[in-house]
């Protein structure tokens, strides 16, 4: 039998676990062709390419992003090809799976649940020619008109019968981000999450994730992608895996983890400080840091702890941290969520990710949808328009704040910047965005994506906007954060201040200078300066930065002639380190 296993990821860059599963569970009773598709990718292109391969069977993964498309394809697939059998599974299949089949006659099975047992029987007794689909668990099929859901099959507690996806992998993965996972389940039960519809935490043993990792290592992945819901619950088994991929201190990978901040105690973040600079990633969910709406969602967290946790990680300088706000929770309205943002906000994180609730199949939030008065559109994403506690139109201007929040905070171009206006024009972090937020409508940017060099200008021309009395300050962080962030950078001319008089001719005395050398740049002591000079950075700056900085941010409107040096380092988390220079530079000018 010629079975095809498919799925439309999100990007190309992308790999699906689930289908590579359930290919490896069968592989010693059928072959399975394993084929990746995008949802960029045009329909019919994608059908074309299932027909002329002439499936047997074709399986399909689908998700919120790929549900639509996937049944498209499969009507289609059905209607030239009648004898073709089509099967689903996934999680946006397997909490409506019987109105799913009875609205899409074209399906003939769905696998809800765990798929991997099912899926084989499924296939062992096609082969065996055995019609009776009645007792295979987690099926869902169709006899004539009729559908028939079968019982659920039970959780598979020896996950290690299941063969690793990631074996002989050679370069198919070279450079792309893979999914993986030590464990399933979660000790937790969050209201708005699919995993409160599992009970307990599943591992796998050790000693094959070790192999597996070593495979996906050596087989030069971009990033391995941690799905564990919690990896971190238990302490001694993520430690072990945290301490193998250092010890193999890889190349040009990283490792992402979703972690629980209260569960790193006071031995793991000692571990975590050993970690190389831009190793690991960690993704923090927060959600709110409001006691009553904590406590609705059936969430654990304490976030005294959480802050404690974060600002320790991030004095490390050595871990990407992404923290996780969610719009539109029970009880939390407009100035609640302004709260939970700047408690985050003044954390300091790398990124903070300001997603808005989705009522997934099979959630508890969905199941209570009527209680806490929620409005969405059913079909995917099924993202929440508004409930009783926060109307559409807050959650469309939260929409706005949040696409500024990513273009400026997230990229990490305009730190010191941001920060110097906030703290000297705002009450809050909050306030500053919406004021941003109505520029940015007022002036139409929102309808159109914008270079890095257009969002300096922008925030530039804002602060003018605002009349700030600080603007000479904000001008000379804007270009300090340029410098800081973009390697070798032709600078835009309209952050030029402070000309630089033969800056050229200066910056390779400069770079020939023993002081600088054995102070600065020690490190690139035996280099030549026709290479050094491609790697730092010399500006000049008419207030004193590097004091402003120091001092937290404190407004000094001494205007000083100034030149710092930039080293670009290209580091995850430290782009570049900058030196004061200016008697030097004097002093060869």
């Amino acid at each position: 039998m010629d079975i095809m296993l498919t799925t439309l990821n999100s990007k190309f860059i992308h790999s699906n676990l689930a289908i590579r599963y359930l290919a490896n569970y069968i592989k010693e009773i059928n072959d399975v062709e394993v084929r990746e598709f995008t949802i960029n990718q045009n329909i019919d292109f994608i059908t074309s390419e299932i027909f002329k391969a002439d499936p047997d069977l074709i399986g399909f993964s689908v998700y919120i992003w790929n549900l639509e498309e996937i049944l498209e394809i499969c009507k289609i697939l059905k209607m030239v090809n009648p004898n073709i059998k089509i099967m689903l599974g996934g999680p946006e299949v397997s909490f409506d799976e019987e109105r799913v089949m009875e609205d899409y006659p074209f399906i003939d099975f769905i696998i809800f649940g765990e798929g991997e047992e099912t899926f084989r029987e499924l296939i062992f007794y096609i082969k065996e020619g055995n019609e009776d689909l009645s007792d295979i668990e987690g099926l869902v099929f169709r006899e004539g008109e009729k559908v028939f859901r079968n019982n659920p099959r039970p959780l598979i507690q020896d996950l290690d019968k299941i063969p690793s996806p990631y074996e002989n992998i050679g370069k198919e993965f070279e450079n792309k981000i893979i999914y993986y996972e030590s464990s399933r389940g979660c000790p937790f039960n969050c209201e708005f999450c699919l995993s409160s519809t599992l009970r307990g935490v599943r591992y796998f043993n050790i000693e094959r994730v070790k192999k597996d990792l070593d495979n996906l290592i050596e087989g030069k992945v971009r990033q391995v992608k941690f799905v564990d819901r919690t990896f971190n619950a238990n302490k001694s088994y993520a430690m072990e895996i945290m301490d193998f991929i250092m010890d193999k201190d890889p190349k040009n990978i990283n490792f992402h983890f979703e972690v629980t901040a209260h569960l790193l105690d006071e031995e793991m973040l000692k571990f975590l400080n050993k970690a190389k600079e831009g190793l690991f990633q960690f993704e923090i969910g927060v959600q709110s840091t409001n006691p009553k709406t904590i406590d609705a969602i059936n969430r654990i967290t304490d976030f005294e702890r959480l802050s404690k946790v974060t600002k320790q990680i991030q004095s490390y300088k050595n871990i990407h941290q992404h923290l996780d706000l969610i719009a539109g929770l029970p009880y939390e309205d407009y100035n609640i969520f302004e709260k939970s943002f700047n408690d985050v906000y003044n954390l300091k994180p790398e990124k903070i990710q300001l997603g808005f609730l989705k009522l997934l199949k099979g959630s508890g939030l969905r199941l209570n949808e009527k209680e806490y008065g929620y409005k969405y559109l059913n079909k995917p994403p099924y993202e929440v328009l508004e409930n009783k506690y926060i109307g559409y139109t807050d959650m469309i201007r939260l929409k706005d704040i949040e696409k500024l929040v990513d273009n400026y905070y997230n990229e990490g171009y305009f730190g010191h910047t941001l920060e110097f206006i906030i703290k000297n024009n705002y009450s809050s972090p909050f306030k500053f965005y919406e004021d941003f937020a109505d520029y940015w409508a007022k002036e139409g940017y929102y309808e159109f994506s914008h270079s890095r060099n257009k969002l300096y200008s922008i925030l530039k021309d804002f602060s003018k906007y605002k009349e700030y009395p600080n603007i000479e300050i904000i001008k000379n962080l804007l270009k300090y954060d340029y410098m800081f962030n973009n390697k070798k950078p032709s600078l835009p001319n309209n952050l030029e201040i402070a000309e630089f008089q033969n800056k050229q001719k200066t910056i390779h005395d400069i770079l020939k200078d023993e002081r600088i050398l054995n102070n600065k740049l020690q490190k690139y002591r035996d280099i030549p300066t026709k290479r050094l000079i491609n790697m730092v950075s010399v500006e000049k700056f008419n207030r004193d930065i590097l004091n402003i900085v120091e001092e937290n941010y404190k407004s000094i409107e001494e205007e000083i002639e100034i030149y710092i040096l930039f080293d670009h380092t290209n580091g995850e988390i430290i782009r570049a380190e900058s030196y004061d220079i200016t008697d030097i530079v004097k002093e060869l000018i």
